[in-house]
Order: C-alpha cells, then sequence, then structure tokens
C-alpha cells in the first residue's frame, strides 16, 4: 500500500472517530470535537449504505478514542492537522491540504489534534451502513 493511501485511509477513520467523542448539549466552545453535519443520502443503487459528509473541528490537543467504522472513511484537513493511530501501527500526522482513505478492513484507530496550541478542521465523507453509528468505540 502506498504511503499516501495509507495517510488518506488513516485520516478518514480519525475523524470520524474524533467526531464521536464531542458531548451532545454542550456548548459548542466546551466541547473537544464539534461535529457538523452538512448531508447524508442513500447511496443510489447500493441497498443498506449510505453517505454522510461533516465538518469535525477539533480543539487543540483533543483526542478520539479507539474505535472502528462500519464502512469506508474519507477525511480533507482543512486546518492545522490530526494525528491517526492505528492499532499495531506507527502513527501517522496529517496535515492542510492532505487526505486520507480509511476502510473497515484497516480495523481500530484513535486520533487526535496534532497541535495542542491550534484547532483543526477537518471534512469527512462516510459511506457505511445505513442505521449503524457513524463510529463505535473499540472493545
Amino acid at each position: 500500500m502506498s504511503k499516501s493511501l495509507y495517510l488518506f485511509l488513516i485520516s478518514a477513520s480519525l475523524i470520524a472517530g474524533l467526531a464521536g467523542v464531542a458531548t451532545d448539549g454542550a456548548n459548542a466552545q466546551d466541547q473537544p470535537i464539534k461535529r457538523t453535519e452538512l448531508i447524508r443520502a442513500d447511496v443510489a443503487d447500493v441497498a443498506g449504505k449510505e453517505t454522510v459528509i461533516y465538518i469535525a473541528d477539533v480543539m487543540p490537543g483533543a483526542e478520539g478514542a479507539r474505535h472502528t467504522h462500519y464502512g469506508d472513511e474519507f477525511v480533507y484537513i482543512l486546518e492545522g492537522s490530526l494525528t491517526v493511530t492505528p492499532d499495531g501501527k506507527e502513527p501517522v500526522t496529517l496535515k492542510q491540504g492532505e487526505v486520507a482513505h480509511l476502510a473497515p478492513a484497516d480495523g481500530i484507530h484513535a486520533a487526535k489534534n496534532g497541535s495542542t496550541s491550534e484547532p483543526a478542521k477537518v471534512l469527512v465523507v462516510l459511506v457505511v451502513e445505513k442505521g449503524k453509528p457513524l463510529a463505535e468505540p473499540a472493545k
């Protein structure tokens, strides 16, 4: 697997996991990760699959716990950086302008803002099983 593909895979999973860490009901400023859903739609001609696109705003130093997904995750770093750590592999840091694809076969991973002083903003595209959570904590 090429390094760019590996980075793309890692970034996507990270964003979904980070988005799942945000606390509902808290003020946006108090949330370590804020997810703003842009669109959710069925995948044409693919029963049981949907695409979800959202922006994840990740506060400085915010971390998403180890998690997995029920489909493919694509991430594009709009601002800042994101560090993804797949189980059993070295962490990979994605910076502004970099993209990654994370597939379920890549398994469990964790993610965090690559900076303790600057926020990160990530565009996330998930193609997942409809009706399943976007991310599920690792067991």
